[in-house]
């Protein structure tokens, strides 16, 4: 048997809340993984930015834009 199908007949064997902790696991991984690609990405543009004469930018200060932008992005879902 595949192992997706396993995966499912063990599914259809838990109780809704096991789903549900289940379903939150599969959230993060995917989650984790959409971060890590788009980490690998910035990192394979940035000898270009650096060729380019980009400033570099502080730890913190790229902290500190992920977070206007998160906030941007909930006051616009918030607006919906």
């Amino acid at each position: 048997m595949r192992s997706e199908q396993m995966i499912v007949e063990k599914l259809r064997q838990l109780p809704p809340q096991q789903l549900a902790e289940v379903e939150d696991f599969v959230d993060f991984l995917v989650s984790r993984a959409s971060k890590s690609a788009a980490l690998d990405r910035l990192l394979a543009i940035a000898p270009a930015l650096a060729q380019a004469g980009a400033e570099e930018i502080s730890e913190d200060a790229v902290a500190d834009l992920v977070r206007e932008v998160r906030a941007s992005r909930r006051n616009s879902t918030q607006d919906n």
